[in-house]
């Protein structure tokens, strides 16, 4: 490959994709750069760099959106092109521009493209010339809410509210009635100046029952641009991809034909260069323009698998003026690919994001079945600053049902413990009947409700009595390295020839053991389960009646955390400081995780109904909004607008009238 012009590259962005970036960038030769915020000091993007420097506070919008800081440590290092990944400026025409007259290759397209594609609203035109079908909407600058409230009237409800320059479900709201809609217009607007730096809104007929699916192109400067297959994303929640597949199932060879060719027409006719992907709502064998990102996709990996393309590569490449390597029909797809994302959030309370430090990681082996693109190690920290999403997990094999398979075992065996995660329900995703009869449409996670929550009480009910076996087998280490005469000495509840019982403090949860010559008979659910085995290097092989399973067990800071067949728990110790469910229940004005106040919605002594909306916090790049638990009168607001508040915080007071009232 014809590299030399290119030789350092700065990766202007954190997490999995810059250790992604940098993988390839390795095996090119090039030596390669990283930028790090003061939450990424300690990154494993940073260690993975042959240099790094540092661009600010953590706040992205001090540091990997700061554009000049990012040019300046290139120059200073003498970089002569940059990868910005996805997110932060790899959308940014301006940074585009400035990158080429500072001589310094951008790698995606020409800011031209980028100015086309950022505004929806002049994508919709472009396509329109194009003759690419597209969805009834409004897509003009008039951004007089009561105009566009009028512009809604003449669409019909239900009505989607997207950011122009937005993405990711950031700055998208769904109204279904005329007299929510001003407020969800407020709220996008909101989103979408926090996350892109513009509030300009289109509104579109909201389609029922889509699916999501999008088309890889790929374009060189010298007028060639081919499509590397489609994928499927339809599987989303908050209007976020949760799991995607390439090829997308159920398409004819025509219908696959026909929007590749469409995706490819829509590329030329902005002149594009680089890896891009044009997305549609497909309604049956209809399908309709939704938008093009011009930068590569969070699930490009998929791609990857199913062609054999290092689409990094070919950026780099292409960036560097080479010509694309291979023809439309050069390629072809192999087997089916599936890309699952690991999320840090609590998928049973509202998929809400998650921080805090990673004690315990085991993940699947690397193959050419299972690949695992991450940015993590075990005891690094999940910054509240950004997006929730720590890893990507991706499967290929033969055929879609043999993919599946492929990625249901390797979530039971990817292990995380220090914060909730979303393993469970991808789990519960990749096992459902509907979804492996093929993909679903866009809707589907919401109609499911909590049965993709759910957890399997046999298998939670192990998960407990492997909690305990890992307390008893620590319990019985620590009172062997005192030297004790028996290592059950010191149990509570031991009676002289009486069998040696001990009570597992977890807080309620009621578990009691029997100390046996070959381990313990644990009682649980009034249940009696005869367990044994070993816990070698957090790995624990138990046989609990006879049945030999395999877990990953945690004890930190008197809780213990047991990941077994894609089950997460984390037991709390009675000599845990906590708060029971029930006192968490009275703070549903406390803060859910660490953000920023953003809006306070009713003045301070108003009459509040239960249910009210009450603040707005902004967290990991998304809105959260916190009710009043009970009828009543707004006391106070704790924080002001725009100040930070940690996970717990009570935020604002309201006075409980139903309590007078009842007295």
């Amino acid at each position: 490959m014809n590299t030399h012009t290119l030789k350092k590259i700065l990766i202007a962005n954190r997490g999995e994709i810059a250790c992604r970036v940098m993988r390839s960038a390795k095996q090119m030769g090039l030596t390669t750069v990283a930028v790090y915020s003061d939450a990424d000091k300690h990154a494993q993007h940073v260690k993975m760099a042959d240099e790094a420097y540092h661009i600010g506070p953590a706040p992205s919008k001090d540091s990997y959106l700061v554009a000049d800081k990012i040019l300046q440590v290139a120059k200073n290092a003498g970089a002569d092109c940059i990868h910005p990944g996805y997110g932060f400026l790899s959308e940014n025409s301006e940074f585009a521009k400035a990158c080429e007259a500072n001589n310094i290759a951008f790698i995606g397209p020409l800011a031209s493209s980028i100015e086309a594609m950022g505004s929806k609203t002049r994508a919709k035109e472009i396509m329109a010339a194009a003759n690419v079908p597209l969805v009834p909407g409004y897509y003009g600058d008039n951004q007089d809410p009561a105009f566009l409230q009028s512009e809604a009237e003449k669409i019909g409800y239900p009505v989607l509210i997207k950011a122009a320059f937005g993405g990711g479900g950031k700055g998208m709201r769904v109204v279904e009635q005329a007299k929510d809609f001003i407020t969800a217009l407020e709220g996008a607007q909101r989103e979408a100046i926090a996350g892109f730096g513009n509030d300009l809104v289109l509104l579109e007929r909201y389609v029922n029952q889509p699916r999501h699916v999008e088309v890889q192109v790929f374009a060189d400067n010298h007028g060639n641009c081919v499509y590397l297959g489609d994928r499927d994303c339809s599987l989303q929640r908050r209007h976020q991809k949760v799991i995607e597949e390439a090829p997308a199932p159920g398409l004819s060879d025509e219908l696959r034909k026909e929007m590749g060719e469409a995706a490819v027409r829509c590329a030329l006719a902005i002149n594009y260069r680089g890896a891009g992907t044009v997305e549609f709502l497909l309604c049956g064998d209809e399908f309709f323009f939704m938008e093009m990102n011009t930068r590569l996709q969070v699930e490009h990996p998929v791609t990857e698998m199913v062609t054999g393309v290092d689409l990094v590569s070919w950026q780099i490449n292409i960036a560097a003026g080479q010509t694309l390597p291979l023809t439309q029909s050069d390629i072809q797809l192999q087997g089916h690919s599936l890309e699952a994302r690991i999320y840090a959030e609590d998928p049973s309370n509202d998929f809400i994001p998650c921080s805090g430090t990673i004690e315990a990681l085991s993940t699947p082996l690397n193959s050419e079945f299972v690949r695992i693109d991450t940015g993590i190690a075990q005891g690094d920290e999940i910054s509240p600053f950004y997006d929730p999403m720590i890893a990507k997990l991706i499967v290929h094999d033969d055929n879609r049902e043999q993919a599946l398979s492929r990625l249901r075992h390797a979530l039971e065996q990817f292990h995380l413990a220090g914060f909730s995660t979303n393993i469970g329900f991808l789990h519960n995703l990749a096992s459902h009947p509907t979804f492996a009869q093929g993909a679903p449409s866009t809707h589907f996670i919401a109609e499911q409700g909590d049965a993709l929550v759910s957890i399997d009480s046999i298998a939670l009910e192990k998960a407990h009595v492997i909690a305990a076996f890992a307390y008893l087998e620590s319990l019985s280490a620590t009172n062997a390295a005192v030297q004790s005469a028996s290592p059950w000495q010191q149990l509570s509840g031991f009676t002289l020839n009486a069998p040696q019982k001990v009570d597992v403090p977890f807080t309620d949860l009621p578990i009691n053991a029997v100390k046996t010559k070959t381990g313990y008979v644990i009682n649980h659910n009034e249940k009696p389960f005869e367990v044994s085995g070993e816990i070698t290097q957090n790995v624990c092989s138990v046989f609990i009646n006879g049945e030999k399973f395999t877990a990953h067990v945690s004890h930190v800071d008197n809780s213990i955390s047991v990941m077994f067949a894609a089950l997460q728990i984390k037991l709390a110790l009675n000599t845990k400081h906590y708060i029971s469910s029930h006192e968490n229940d009275a703070l549903p004005l406390a803060a859910p995780l660490n953000g920023t106040v953003v809006k306070h919605l009713v003045e301070v002594g108003s009459t509040l109904s239960k249910g009210d909306a009450v603040v707005i916090i902004e967290a990991m790049k998304m809105e959260y909004t916190l009710s009043a638990p009970h009828d009543g009168i707004l006391q106070s607001y704790c924080f002001a607008e725009g100040e930070l508040v940690t996970h717990g915080a009570l935020l604002a007071i309201v006075e409980d009238t139903t309590a007078q009232e009842a007295s």
